[in-house]
């Protein structure tokens, strides 16, 4: 994991390009991430952590978004999204700082938002959000940024809530050590995916790019419905 930060930060060269070894280890990275979701997904892993340290708060916390595959299909689409729209960068902007609202807010008025708000509603907002962005990629064209942002904003939201939900009774230290992990594994995430998606449309012919971010679509919207199933079920 502490590998995949290393990477994200040395991953330009002195000209402001991803090398390609360098790309090669960063797309390699994300990929045993996706792996671990779907083992941990198919494994049912608990949404209780047993977190007692500002330690185990840390190290929960730079894993929560990719333990969950709902969860890191969610981030990854946000930062691909990113990189192919004009304006993108506010996307990732509203999104991390939109996660990062979601688990204050919800910490700091927990009895009020758990009378209003299921998990299971959060939930079907994740997967929702998802098979939007799905369904965006798969169209392929140029969509307001605006419009963009603020599913951005309320995927965001979505995930902090859920993310806050395993730290619930824990003293004020080990919550901000979480709160900054899943932060800084969300923000790698995002730029990661949005990097590579930025290389990569300018090397591939036009027509590459529709089919594979086309194909990239397909497979959210997959991801999206099998988890709103699995919600709704």
């Amino acid at each position: 994991m502490f590998k995949m930060f290393k990477i994200a930060s040395s991953v330009f060269d002195n000209r402001g390009e991803i090398p390609s070894s360098k790309q090669f280890r960063l797309m390699v990275a994300i990929a045993s991430l996706v792996v671990i979701s779907l083992l941990t997904s198919a494994g049912g892993t608990p949404i209780q952590h047993s977190i007692s340290n500002p330690w185990e708060g840390f190290i929960w916390g730079i894993a929560e978004p990719v333990i969950g595959l709902d969860k890191l299909a969610g981030v990854v689409v946000v930062g691909i999204l990113s990189a192919i729209l004009s304006s993108g960068i506010w996307i990732t902007v509203a999104f991390v700082l939109a996660a990062l609202f979601g688990q204050i807010i919800h910490l700091s008025a927990l009895n009020i938002l758990d009378t209003l708000v299921s998990i299971t509603t959060v939930n079907i907002a994740i997967a929702i959000c998802t098979i939007i962005f799905g369904s965006i990629l798969i169209l392929f064209q140029q969509k307001s940024w605006l419009i963009c942002t603020i599913l951005a904003v309320v995927a965001g939201l979505s995930q902090g809530y859920v993310d806050s939900q395993v730290i619930i009774n824990v003293d004020v230290v080990t919550t901000l050590t979480y709160i900054v992990g899943v932060t800084l594994t969300q923000t790698v995430l995002i730029l990661s995916a949005r990097e590579i998606s930025t290389k990569f449309s300018k090397k591939a012919v036009n027509q590459t790019i529709n089919r594979s971010i086309r194909w990239v679509g397909l497979t959210f919207c997959a991801i999206g419905i099998v988890f709103l199933g699995n919600v709704l079920i």
